[in-house]
């Protein structure tokens, strides 16, 4: 069972190209998703202005949260994230998070890493069709990736 919750995603436009995607894998795979499907992107703003530098923790807090309660009311033994799949993601992080957020729900995170198989599921959602991100997806991710690109060009 999968759970769609994404408050952070920056522009509308990659927010609804993600969803698409995760649409499109549902489809092929079979699994089930249940979509929290609300551009909530005023509210990730307001949890992280003027605290920019904390930015990651309390999107990992927003997004680990809706997820616990998801598992909650569902009955679910465990929870996860797709995060905890990223190399480019804080892994230390997301599992302090997740075993907090656990905690306070009353559900066990899984946070094993699965860091080590993240080049052969680009492959296989390649092969799938998938869209693929060139960011988090945040709007302080969106502009680091930008300033990086402009500066391999300038240089």
């Amino acid at each position: 069972m999968g759970f769609w919750y994404n408050p952070n995603i920056h522009p509308f436009r990659e927010y609804q190209r993600r969803l698409d995607s995760v649409k499109k894998w549902s489809e092929k795979t079979g699994i089930r998703v249940i979509y929290e499907d609300k551009y909530e992107l005023k509210e990730f703003l307001r949890q992280v202005v003027y605290r920019e530098s904390q930015r990651c923790r309390i999107c990992y807090y927003m997004r680990l949260r809706k997820t616990a309660i998801f598992a909650k009311r569902g009955k679910f033994d465990y929870f996860t994230s797709t995060l905890i799949v990223s190399p480019h993601q804080n892994q230390e992080l997301i599992k302090d998070v997740a075993i907090a957020v656990g905690e306070e729900y009353g559900v066990k995170p899984y946070i094993k890493s699965f860091t080590e198989g993240w080049r052969e599921s680009r492959e296989l959602s390649k092969k799938m069709g998938l869209y693929h991100q060139t960011y988090c997806g945040c709007i302080y991710s969106e502009e680091e990736r930008y300033k990086k690109s402009k500066n391999r060009k300038s240089t």
